[in-house]
């Protein structure tokens, strides 16, 4: 057999990603390919023969990249989607290189260390408990997931029922106290895990989302039995906080899990100006982040972490004959999330701290809010134009009002021209029964001249 040619095709692959992250502040954001332009670059039948890997790197990079969205770019704001900082980048391609499988620490010992210590790191930074566990999962819906599993079992295990052995057929009743503006991976969560949304008992917010501490003692008074309440740190649509503190205290008082929801709104806490806004968020009981968000690494970095290291092992941890466990006190990933092989996510994660330091994440988190003020300050001062939240994080959120009256239509209007014009891409969404647009600043490379540019663009597609 022949040497592979490493050299080859990983270097034509470092010009193809070098060519395209330096184009990036040139490049529409919008991808430019059609569906039927793209199946017909990359589909065809099945290959017979072996193909070149240069060949296949040069055809591939060809093919896909006119159906690429620049969400990378500084001018990307749809969702709550982060870049990927330099160190990052470049810490997940020797992930992907060295192919460690990270659930077992004798299968990848640098893997299984470097979790840990950036574990800690992350505890630290988001202003948790010293010694809460933390498991490394794909996204922050597996975070939520996780968490309620580890939720689910303790709340039964207290009162009494072995949902090991006994699944949760015939289980005593749980509820699931959750805000209205809750995120849909909670609910989803909860489908996966056989509770149901069924078990949710949606608690009033205020008109920026926030849970009514009120309401949600309220609500706990009126039943018994085992509880989770679900906090949320940062309204996937206006941005605001639960009153976090507030809810731990009152949850506790009726014997409640809390767990937080913090996909990106936790990363408030690496700020020193905006960390009061999560002002007791530490008493929780389990939380869920996710790293591409604002730490912006590379994808496959959702993070869940637990007040109670044992509950957690308890939850996802397994023992087979055929495993090699470590006999000391080597840290099995496979104890702290719901996966046996997965890649080594900790080498990202660690290289974008070590890279940023304590101050470059506070400053990355103040920065990106910053320049969410400076676009709901520039689109409030244009004619026909409402900003509807305060702007306390990353998120703003935009009205175009039209002169026939149909605002809600000519606001979908506006933020399809601006996914088209591809200056800059926004998402769409329904806020309190209208029609918005949704501008999430998350990304490192994010400047002025980006949001300018990008005000520019949006305030001329709303006038065409």
């Amino acid at each position: 057999m022949e040497e592979p040619d490493w050299k080859g095709s990983l270097g034509q692959a470092f010009d193809h990603a070098l060519a395209y992250l330096e184009g990036l502040p040139a490049r529409s954001v919008t991808s430019r390919a059609s569906l039927a332009e793209l199946r017909a670059a990359l589909g065809g039948p099945l290959p017979e023969q072996p193909l070149e890997p240069r060949e296949v790197i040069a055809t591939l990079a060809t093919a896909a990249e006119p159906g690429v969205v620049a969400s990378s770019s500084g001018r990307f704001f749809g969702f709550v989607i982060g870049g990927a900082t330099p160190a990052a980048l470049a810490a997940d391609w020797l992930t992907s290189v060295w192919d460690q499988n990270a659930g077992l620490y004798i299968l990848g010992p640098a893997a299984g260390v470097v979790e840990e210590v950036a574990g800690g790191w992350l505890a630290e930074l988001l202003g948790l408990p010293a010694g809460v566990s933390v498991g490394f999962v794909t996204g922050a819906q597996m975070a939520n997931f996780s968490a309620l599993a580890i939720a689910v079992r303790e709340v039964l295990r207290r009162a009494g029922w072995d949902v090991e052995s006994d699944g949760l057929w015939g289980a005593p009743r749980l509820r699931v106290l959750a805000g209205q503006g809750r995120h849909g991976s909670i609910d989803r969560a909860l489908r996966f895990l056989g509770v149901g949304g069924a078990a949710i008992v949606p608690v009033d917010s205020d008109d920026q989302g926030r849970m009514r501490t009120a309401a949600l003692r309220s609500a706990l008074d009126q039943g018994s039995g085992p509880a989770i309440v679900c906090a949320q740190v940062g309204n996937v649509n206006s941005g605001a906080v639960d009153p976090v503190g507030e809810i731990c205290e009152v949850a506790h008082q009726h014997g409640a899990w809390v767990h937080v929801d913090g996909a990106f709104g936790m990363w408030a806490a690496a700020s020193p100006r905006l960390r009061p806004l999560v002002t007791g968020m530490e008493r929780a009981d389990s939380w869920a982040t996710d790293a591409h968000k604002w730490l912006n690494v590379p994808y496959d970095s959702g993070l869940v972490f637990c007040a109670h290291p044992e509950a957690h092992r308890a939850a996802m941890g397994i023992r087979a004959g055929y495993l090699i466990h470590g006999t000391g006190d080597e840290r099995d990933a496979l104890d702290y999330n719901p996966e046996f092989s997965r890649r080594a996510r900790g080498f990202a994660v660690y290289a974008a701290i070590r890279a940023l330091g304590r101050e470059g994440v506070a400053a990355l988190v103040e920065r990106c809010c910053g320049l969410a003020r400076r676009f709901a300050e520039r689109l409030a001062a244009a004619d026909g134009v409402e900003v509807l939240n305060e702007v306390v994080l990353n998120q703003v959120l935009v009205r175009f009002r039209a002169a026939d009256g149909d605002h809600d239509a000519h606001t979908r209007r506006v933020v399809e021209r601006v996914q088209q014009d591809g200056t800059c891409w926004m998402s769409g969404t329904t806020w309190r029964g209208r029609a918005a647009m949704r501008i999430s600043v998350s990304n490192w490379s994010t400047d002025e001249a980006d949001v300018d540019r990008s005000v520019a663009a949006i305030l001329r597609c709303a006038t065409e």
